[in-house]
């Protein structure tokens, strides 16, 4: 299941979003009358996408955006908005929006960009994951064993690791066995896929 939440002030558009997203099956429907109440529950809120109001009493659309971008990519907020401009649309998507629409949305359109946020969504999610599980898995090496995986990772055969580190091969061999041990590993593409998941290297 989809979690979707549906946060405007305005009753009717409440009401018409939520009958509209009731037409897909697969979708749980959570709708909020402010961006302060939202704020509030968000413990309580799992991961999905936001329909969000801008002009709202309290804490306005954009102070919501920004509140939920150092929780990304826990949210897809899609900005829906009667009030719009160019300028607001900026700040939008620069605060973490995924798309920005205008009111009256033709209904087709947003529940095509309701799916394509889902989409998007996910897919960041599972990327996500997979950066925090590598991570995690790095964090279990010593300064030494990273550093002997840096040296693999450039290329380098043990000697020349061991000449870069003043160490002698055979205290390579064994940081080398250690690292591949704790990543949980059976080959060095193995280990190279982790470390550019975790972040320890990056694509030139």
């Amino acid at each position: 299941m989809r979690t979707i939440y549906i946060v405007d002030d305005d009753d009717a558009v409440r009401a018409s979003v939520q009958g509209l997203l009731s037409l897909r099956s697969n979708l749980i429907i959570r709708a909020f009358r402010s961006g302060d109440l939202f704020l509030a529950a968000l413990d309580d809120c799992d991961p999905g996408v936001v329909l969000l109001d801008h002009h709202m009493p309290g804490t306005t659309g954009l102070e919501v955006l920004r509140r939920i971008a150092p929780l990304s990519p826990r949210f897809a907020p899609i900005m829906l908005t009667g009030q719009g401009d160019v300028q607001l649309a900026v700040h939008a998507m620069k605060s973490g929006a995924f798309e920005f629409l205008e009111k009256p949305c033709d209904p087709h359109v947003l529940l095509r960009i309701v799916d394509q946020s889902f989409d998007r969504f996910e897919t960041e999610s599972v990327a996500a994951e997979r950066a925090r599980t590598a991570r995690a898995r790095i964090a279990r090496l010593s300064a030494r064993e990273t550093d002997v995986l840096r040296g693999l990772i450039e290329g380098h055969p043990n000697k020349v690791i061991a000449h870069e580190l003043s160490l002698s091969p055979r205290t390579v061999e064994i940081y080398r066995a250690n690292l591949m041990d704790k990543l949980d590993v059976r080959s060095l593409s193995e280990a190279l896929r982790i470390a550019f998941a975790a972040g320890l290297v990056t694509a030139d």
